[in-house]
């Protein structure tokens, strides 16, 4: 059995490294899209 529980938090009062990133990409492709629609309908609009 394992000793230690997956996703706990470390005690640093971080977030654990793999879901900052996730986080961070996340937010990067979800502005990217929400751009890319902006794009397209100002572009159709015209």
């Amino acid at each position: 059995m394992l000793s230690e529980k997956t996703g706990v938090e470390r005690g640093d009062g971080r977030f654990p490294k793999g879901f900052a990133l996730r986080l961070f990409a996340y937010i990067v492709a979800g502005h990217l899209v929400a751009g890319f629609l902006y794009l397209l309908f100002s572009v159709g609009a015209k």
